[in-house]
């Protein structure tokens, strides 16, 4: 099989079938107020009741800061327990938590919204057009029989994706502003560990991208 097919298949086969794929869709950033002061601890909410989902997200993005020299603060050490609606800490509450653990930013990661998609994977071939001469399989019946044997094409087919919608947000703590804010799509998540390495690893990047991390 040629090298470039194989190496198409490979690609595919990662993106669609081996592992979560997550995409920055947009993003905006307060430069000014990045200019004038270096945020060097960063307080990480995700907002959901979904505990086991909030403690995973949290603890990767926490590891992912501490690596760059930036201290984590992780609201599900803070605030233990679920979150609801209902169920929540008061804005004093809140903000005294925050306060207290010395945090100059805040990190908040939403999800917006979840849908399926329905995508058209084409067919795939391997069979190429070649002359005859100087193909020895050509000169008889069954080399020729043995040899394409197992090619063909692969007829298409519709698949569907799994699609969640992220918004990630970092406000001062002090005045609560807004500084930098992303809105990104992750497909087909296999589980919540497969979910976090990838929105973290696009997260991060692009912050990096942002001059607000440094690489």
């Amino acid at each position: 099989m040629n090298k470039r097919i194989i190496a198409s298949l490979i690609v595919l086969c990662l993106i669609y079938a081996c592992g979560t794929t997550t995409k920055i869709t947009a993003s905006w950033a307060n430069k000014e107020a990045f200019a004038t002061k270096k945020y060097k601890s960063v307080f990480i909410a995700a907002i959901t009741s979904n505990v086991p989902a909030k403690t995973v997200i949290e603890d990767e993005l926490a590891f992912q800061m501490q690596e760059r020299g930036i201290k984590p603060t992780k609201s599900h050490d803070v605030f233990p327990g679920t979150f609801t609606k209902d169920n929540k800490p008061s804005k004093e509450i809140l903000l005294k938590g925050i306060k207290d653990s010395g945090s100059e930013a805040i990190l908040t990661v939403t999800l917006r919204d979840e849908e399926t998609e329905s995508r058209y994977v084409p067919g795939t071939t391997n069979y190429a057009m070649y002359s005859p001469l100087g193909y020895g399989y050509y000169g008889n019946f069954y080399g020729y029989y043995n040899s394409v044997y197992g090619f063909g094409y692969d007829p298409g087919y519709y698949t569907t994706d799994k699609v969640y919608y992220l918004e990630t947000n970092i406000y001062d703590a002090s005045s609560e502003e807004l500084i930098w804010s992303a809105q990104s799509k992750t497909y087909n998540p296999t589980d919540i560990d497969n979910f976090t390495k990838g929105y973290t690893e696009a997260i991060i990047g692009k912050l990096q991208d942002d001059g607000i991390l440094a690489k």
